[in-house]
């Protein structure tokens, strides 16, 4: 599934805002002015990964994902991201993961931390695939009824990685 990764416009937030709603429980998923003011956050950013259409194909170049970041000082914060069922498990949610954290770096974030709920086993394991883990658990963040399990992973540069003679 070919898409590109492109920086979030004003047009597309209502299609943002019906896909939050198609990947999350009611309990989880943002309302309208929720999602418009993390999208608004000082150091926070926005990335939509859109499909790419054969250049012969005139067809609306589809939203297949999503992610909300910001940038807190020396800690990053993963906001959400949201994939369309049918792109999941294709990379798209990878590669705005992987997006978000390089913007994340370049803004002086050494660590990032997501919240997730406890019983989104497919997230946890996403999430620990790509490095993260469990820091602790929030009784009750998600109103109140649901606990969330706080994730973080260290963002190391290519130079910090390499090993020393």
């Amino acid at each position: 599934m070919p898409f590109r990764i492109r920086p979030y416009e004003k047009t597309d937030f209502e299609v943002l805002w019906r896909l939050d709603q198609i990947c999350f429980d009611p309990l989880l998923a943002y309302s309208r002015l929720e999602l418009a003011a993390y999208m608004r956050r000082p150091g926070s950013f926005t990335l939509v990964a859109a499909g790419v259409a054969e250049e012969s194909d005139n067809a609306r170049h589809p939203v297949l994902g999503f992610v909300i970041a910001e940038s807190r000082r020396t800690t990053g914060h993963i906001i959400t991201i949201d994939v369309v069922p049918e792109a999941r498990c294709t990379g798209v949610g990878s590669a705005l993961l992987q997006q978000a954290e390089e913007l994340l770096r370049q803004a002086g974030a050494a660590t990032v931390a997501l919240e997730t709920a406890v019983n989104n086993v497919a997230a946890v394991s996403f999430y620990k695939r790509h490095g993260y883990s469990v820091e602790k658990t929030v009784p009750g963040y998600y109103s109140g009824q649901l606990d969330a399990l706080v994730m973080r992973k260290e963002l190391v540069t290519g130079q910090e990685s390499a090993i020393s003679p």
